[in-house]
């Protein structure tokens, strides 16, 4: 398999809570000599990021002070900023976090300063939308999709799954109880994590957040317990993080897996270390007809309501600039994510096979606020509660929902 040099992914999607945290930034409100030119920049990634802000900051004639900041807090902290009128000037957010920092009148409409979204993917549209004005802008976004050790497979003479029926087989005929391999592996942890990775499953097959109590969620949810009765999957997915899944899928104890492309520097490191052989598809659907529905994950870049309106202008100009295609394709390199203007994904792909199978599947994927707004974040616990207690034999698929739905209202 071809391998793409694809950088270590700064933030995996696993971690894509709608509540994050963090500590201070600095004021963007300040203007008038030296500072007039220079942005400060709130977000949770690493250094690596940095060179690309000083691109677009070139271009737009500016200087940029960054403050990278831990996750944990981050809306708290925003929140506490804007009371004290000590915003950043260009505020970075986890893209379900963006509506409800909307609502509060942090962040300003991006119309402001000439940002339609362009081409972008219509998830990512609704993800930076609130109350039909676009407040962030997501350069670069990620999904879910199912990896499979394609040695495995070919061995055992195995076509990649696109169905549930293919998925459950398969699972099965390359568990290997022997050697303590299981055919499939996913997270379904109690935490937004697990949520997420139930979520493809739950949407593809009609399920619906404001109603979590649905046949088609349990149905849903019934072919994941199956999968953990027929011995394909591990009981210890119920306090597995998506990074334990990747250390499974690498140590060969699964032959294949839900995951993200922020671990193909782990899956290509691996390969060139100990040969490991893996390719990825769409997560598989119920039946043929239907389409995969998968979370869409990434950040967005916005502009706080500083009340410098020079600033704010500049702000925008470059939280722009990092929304052009080409720039998303230079952020795609660095982060391991996939652009979200259409062509430039679709360019992405053809040029980085390893990230094929998230192209196709962000152009279907939904943005988990899309429905709820800031409502998301119950519904999110409802879902996995409901997961954890069906897995852990506590209620079956359709009771679990049905408490989960009640405990919810």
């Amino acid at each position: 398999m071809k391998k793409t040099p694809l950088a270590v992914a700064l933030v995996g999607a696993g971690a894509l809570a709608a509540t994050l945290a963090g500590c201070s930034g600095g004021s963007g409100s300040a203007a008038g000599g030296a500072d007039a030119k220079n942005l400060t920049i709130e977000d949770y990634y690493q250094d690596n990021y940095d060179p690309i802000y000083q691109e677009c900051a070139e271009k737009v004639g500016a200087t940029v002070t960054i403050n990278h900041v831990a996750g944990a807090g981050l809306i708290a902290k925003v929140l506490q900023q804007a009371s004290s009128k000590t915003l950043p000037d260009v505020l970075m957010l986890d893209n379900p976090d963006v509506q409800q920092i909307a609502k509060s009148g942090a962040i300003s409409p991006l119309k402001n300063y000439g940002i339609d979204g362009g081409d972008a993917v219509q998830g990512v549209i609704d993800a930076g939308t609130y109350d039909g004005e676009l407040y962030g802008l997501v350069p670069v976004t990620n999904s879910i999709a199912l990896y499979y050790n394609t040695d495995m497979l070919t061995a055992a003479g195995i076509e990649p799954p696109k169905t549930w029926d293919e998925l459950r087989a398969a699972a099965k005929t390359l568990t290997d109880s022997a050697s303590g391999r299981y055919g499939f592996a996913m997270s379904n942890i109690n935490t937004y994590e697990g949520t997420w990775q139930f979520l493809p499953f739950f949407w593809s097959n009609g399920g619906d957040e404001k109603d979590i109590a649905t046949p088609e969620a349990a149905q849903a949810l019934q072919f994941i317990v199956d999968l953990q009765n027929d011995g394909s999957m591990s009981q210890s997915s119920v306090s597995w993080a998506q990074a334990d899944v990747k250390d499974q899928f690498v140590a060969g104890k699964a032959a294949m897996m839900v995951n993200g492309p922020w671990q193909l520097p782990a899956l290509n490191e691996a390969t060139e270390k100990s040969g490991l052989h893996f390719d990825s598809v769409p997560i598989p659907t119920r039946t043929s007809s239907q389409t995969t529905i998968a979370p869409l994950g990434g950040e967005a870049f916005t502009v706080p309501n500083t009340g410098d309106k020079d600033k704010m202008a500049l702000s925008g100009a470059f939280v722009k600039c990092l929304g052009e295609p080409d720039m998303q394709k230079t952020i795609a390199k660095v982060t391991g994510n996939v652009p979200t203007d259409k062509k430039a994904g679709a360019e992405w792909a053809a040029a980085n096979p390893q990230v094929a199978s998230f192209v196709t599947t962000v152009q279907t994927a939904r943005a988990r606020t899309g429905e709820l707004g800031d409502a998301w974040p119950k519904a999110a616990t409802a879902i996995y509660t409901a997961v954890q207690n069906a897995l852990t034999g506590k209620a079956s698929p359709a009771d679990a929902l049905s408490q989960a739905q009640a405990e919810n209202k």
